[in-house]
């Protein structure tokens, strides 16, 4: 693997974030430019002293970039647990706010156990991944230096530092009508714009989550947050619903891609579910800022194209033009799935804060697995 840019190795070891960070992990929870200061030189020169023990350098690479996005997932989950979940001794650690919990609720009133449960599911992930690497002898990941970041200070926040940025989003939720596309697959057509479901969301930073009680009115203000936290969800987790399988296609072992294409499967659950609850955000405008949630079935949307209850993947075409279509996750490209994911995080504004340093560990730990080649 690669050491960190240059003109980080005085103040910062990789290794210190990587080899004795499995307690820590365990305890807790789209453009280059848009990754990292330009001063961060490239490296190509492999580290002796990260391990990949008993698998394949590449297969190591790609389970650690993995552990690293569901420390990152699990994070942001913990956050809406603690304001908009179920707090118990499986997801502890805020005391709710009922206020956001109630809009929340609108979108569909198991709301608040879907969180737990995704946020439950994000926690046996991430410690699941970096036991296995333990397990093999290779080196795992630990963020928590980079927990530096101040989260919400709403009633029913804990208070701690984060890793993820919750109140500067920017959301591309052109996956809604990338998936009901029964003429365009992005791995075919890399340039076609899919249109924005919810333009305003990605036109400026919206928060997902109360910032402090402030935000708890006006009323069309704090169901507008909801909101955008409905379709933050499966804007996140369609992205795991695809790199999954991405890297699954450059894995060696049989055993890592068994992991692989096990783990993949529940994203996809998660983006199903909160693609459905989305399709239920009231219509509105915020009067703060001007956030606009459209009625998705009424001009000029509407159609196939928005149809809220259309939650199953549309076939599309896959692979070839010449064969017929096929309902299939997309995309599933596996040339800079990494990189694409980390980019694709990085635009959306979730990293809004973070250290140069943090930028360069995560961008050689998506270069690393990109470099993952599947072997014999």
């Amino acid at each position: 693997m690669k050491h960190v840019r240059k003109s980080l190795k005085s103040g910062i070891n990789r290794r210190s974030f990587m080899k004795g960070g499995f307690a820590a992990a365990g305890a807790a929870t789209m453009s280059a430019g848009l990754l990292a200061p330009s001063s961060l030189a490239q490296s190509t020169e492999h580290s002796p002293e990260e391990h990949s023990g008993r698998l394949a350098r590449g297969d190591a690479a790609l389970l650690r970039f993995a552990a690293a996005a569901e420390i990152l997932e699990t994070d942001f989950w913990v956050q809406y647990n603690e304001l908009g979940g179920i707090q118990d001794s499986e997801v502890p650690g805020g005391s709710g706010s009922p206020i956001y919990t109630a809009k929340l609720q609108n979108l569909d009133a198991d709301f608040s156990q879907y969180i737990h449960d995704n946020t439950d599911d994000e926690f046996t992930h991430q410690n699941f991944l970096n036991a296995y690497l333990v397990s093999k002898h290779a080196d795992p990941v630990d963020l928590e230096p980079f927990r530096t970041l101040p989260g919400s200070t709403a009633t029913g926040s804990s208070g701690k530092l984060r890793l993820t940025n919750l109140m500067q989003l920017t959301l591309d939720t052109s996956w809604w009508t990338r998936y009901r596309s029964d003429a365009n697959n992005p791995d075919l057509d890399p340039t076609f714009q899919f249109p924005q479901a919810v333009p305003g969301l990605a036109a400026g930073q919206f928060t997902a989550i109360p910032r402090t009680d402030a935000d708890l009115a006006p009323d069309d203000h704090i169901q507008a947050i909801a909101n955008t936290a409905g379709f933050h969800m499966p804007t996140i987790e369609q992205g795991g619903n695809s790199l999954y399988p991405s890297l699954a296609q450059r894995a060696t072992s049989a055993e890592v891609l068994r992991i692989l294409i096990s783990i993949g499967p529940t994203e996809t659950m998660h983006f199903q579910t909160w693609a459905d609850k989305a399709g239920n955000a009231p219509p509105l405008t915020d009067p703060t800022n001007g956030l606009v949630f459209p009625d998705l079935n009424s001009p000029p949307f509407g159609g196939e194209g928005f149809q809220t209850n259309l939650i199953m993947p549309e076939p599309c075409p896959f692979l070839s033009r010449k064969l017929p279509v096929v309902s299939i996750i997309r995309p599933t490209q596996t040339k800079g799935a990494a990189m694409g994911a980390l980019k694709f995080l990085t635009a959306m504004g979730l990293f809004i804060g973070q250290t140069p340093e943090f930028f360069a560990l995560m961008q050689d730990l998506a270069e690393d697995a990109d470099e993952a080649r599947r072997g014999v």
